[in-house]
């Protein structure tokens, strides 16, 4: 079993900077985000190879959220710039292990963006 805990959410205006961080009890495969906004489905944001080799990103976020990880200390971080009010949503951690099969998620932090 696998613990995430997220945290580095808040509140900006439009245009400012969060980094969200995701720690991880143990080791783990895959590794990414998601959001979920007020009213709509939770949507893939981000993720990132075991290596940190390959990173994909949710087409709306491209060139101003940047994923990365850290394997000795099982985190894994999401970089958040010019952020919009459309980014307003919880932000989801997971987390998955090609060994057992099993995926993982955090309880979420809260990004709010205010224009």
């Amino acid at each position: 079993q696998v613990q995430l805990v997220e945290s580095g959410g808040g509140s900006v205006q439009a245009g400012g900077s969060l980094t969200l961080s995701c720690a991880a009890s143990g080791r783990f495969y895959g590794a990414g985000w998601f959001r979920q906004a007020p009213g709509k489905e939770r949507e893939f944001v981000a993720t990132i190879s075991f290596n940190g080799g390959s990173t994909y990103y949710k087409d709306s976020v491209k060139g101003r959220f940047t994923i990365s990880r850290d394997n000795a200390k099982n985190t894994v971080n999401l970089q958040m710039r010019s952020l919009e009010p459309e980014d307003t949503a919880v932000y989801y951690c997971y987390a998955s292990q090609i060994w057992t099969g099993k995926n993982y998620w955090g309880q979420g932090t809260q990004v709010t963006v205010s224009s």
